[in-house]
């Protein structure tokens, strides 16, 4: 064994990554988890609303075109912890059924069951110390006269990885939804699962490790035995764990494909990148006569049987700092500022049915650069109920007194980026298999979000923690 050899390599520490992390080490294994970006300050910054929304400080500064070669900067994040340090902390399962097919909705089914996974929800929820709050007074009283007025709708508490003590700290709690916490009020992948092995030497998180390239055995291309990053370091491992992101994985895949030749005789090879999936979003504030008092906000969810595949959700708290930086420049503060103490905010998700047009190509736009071609035509059924949902809740919203206005969320929102390397039994319609490892290959596997066939009506981040940690358990039994 050399110095840079270990039982398991992962790139990528988000939610996946560090669930496979942690299940790894727990057996004993050596892992070495490499991550592109750095560790987020505590120093306040990622509560400052400008920072954090207005410069956009933190987020992803490399181009992509879209499929019209039109320039598109994605909502990435890279850092310790990936995107789950700026999550809204809404921890869902999905329901058994969203494990199956919906040939109506062009729902792709899993090659394994809810219950399957449902040891991996449970576990989850105990590491990331899931909490139910009580809806706030305001709150309260609007949802009673949205589902009382209509009883197809009906409402229940949003899980939430948000410690009970955020309540004494205002700052933090008018800041979690879309923010990072400096105060570990909000539980992710970091917080909640790396700090366990912080001194335990069979984990190593080297930070700043960009991966360039997948190493193999010069007789077995089909044998991955390590990566290389950007600094020309090489690093060696019995397996390796792609956990990058539906972003990102499959670009390292179509990669390594293209210079070893597997793109033209691997059956599931011009499915990688395939399948892309990231929700339909739309964002809706509800603004009232009168001032919206209420603080943490996010602790309810609306179902409604009519909109099968969707489900509007409360957004956290919301003022005219925040609202400005979504507005024109022009507009006055004192105007942003009224429109901000009146707004209470939701969020309008859509399952996004699954198109293999709908895809990640690695360098496929202009100037070489990746490229996101994803079009919402291709996904009618989903584009028609979101029309409808949200036509619905807003009516609901003006007989409650608030007037309704939502903004589609466009394509550079890639916070629920999911499906490009999706999971089946069939490696001419999926790239991964039922335990994560890629197909044709003898020790490459996937536990982000990129193998998920469905995208469900709920907040991916619980089934990819979920994923994370069923995959490491059945690695560290091999």
């Amino acid at each position: 064994m050399t110095e840079h050899h270990y039982d398991a390599i992962i790139i990528g520490s988000g939610a996946g990554g560090s669930a496979c992390a942690y299940n790894l080490v727990q057996a004993g294994k050596r892992v070495l988890l490499l991550e592109k970006g750095g560790h987020l300050p505590t120093d306040g910054s990622t509560l400052n609303v400008q920072q954090v929304f207005g410069e956009e400080r933190f987020k992803n500064r490399e181009p992509w075109t879209d499929n019209r070669n039109q320039p598109l900067m994605p909502g990435e994040y890279y850092n310790v912890g990936g995107k789950t340090k700026w999550y809204g902390a809404a921890l869902l399962r999905f329901s058994p059924h969203e494990f199956t097919a919906d040939s109506d909705f062009q729902c792709l089914g899993w090659p394994i069951s809810y219950a399957d996974l449902e040891p991996f929800y449970a576990q989850a929820e105990q590491l990331l110390q899931i909490n139910y709050f009580d809806n706030e007074p305001q709150l309260s009283r609007l949802i009673n006269q949205i589902t009382q007025a209509d009883n197809g709708w009906r409402v229940e508490s949003l899980p939430l990885g948000l410690k009970k003590e955020i309540l004494a700290q205002p700052v933090e709690a008018k800041h979690f939804d879309g923010f990072a916490s400096p105060g570990g009020y909000k539980a992710d992948a970091e917080q909640n699962l790396l700090s366990h092995f912080l001194d335990n030497p069979l984990l190593q998180l080297l930070p700043h490790k960009d991966v360039t390239a997948l190493l193999s055995d010069d007789n077995n291309t089909t044998a991955i035995t390590g990566v290389r990053s950007v600094d020309g370091v090489c690093y060696y491992a019995n397996t390796v764990i792609l956990a990058a992101g539906a972003m990102s994985s499959p670009r390292i895949l179509q990669k390594y494909l293209q210079q070893s030749g597997l793109d033209k005789t691997l059956p599931s090879a011009p499915l990688v990148g395939a399948y892309f999936k990231l929700h339909i979003n739309s964002a809706l504030l509800g603004f009232s006569l009168f001032p919206q008092r209420d603080v943490l906000r996010k602790t309810a969810i609306f179902f409604n049987e009519k909109f099968p595949h969707s489900t509007v959700q409360c957004l956290g708290w919301m003022d005219g700092e925040i609202l400005s930086t979504q507005l024109p420049l022009w507009l006055p503060t004192f105007v942003t500022n009224a429109l901000g103490a009146r707004a209470y905010g939701f969020f309008i998700t859509t399952e996004d049915g699954s198109s293999p047009d709908n895809h990640i190509a690695g360098n496929g736009g202009q100037d070489n650069l990746p490229r996101l071609d994803y079009e919402l035509k291709r996904i009618p059924a989903s584009v028609a109920e979101h029309h409808k949902i949200t036509k619905a809740f807003k009516a609901r919203l003006l007989a409650a007194g608030l007037l309704g206005v939502s903004q589609r969320m466009g394509l550079a929102a890639t916070a629920h980026a999911l499906g490009s390397m999706v999971t089946g039994n069939d490696p001419a319609s999926s790239v991964v298999d039922a335990n994560g490892k890629v197909h044709g290959f003898d020790n490459l596997y996937v536990a982000d979000g990129s193998v998920l066939p469905r995208s469900s009506r709920v907040n991916p981040g619980l089934t990819i923690y979920a994923w994370g940690l069923r995959l490491g358990q059945y690695l560290a039994a091999l």
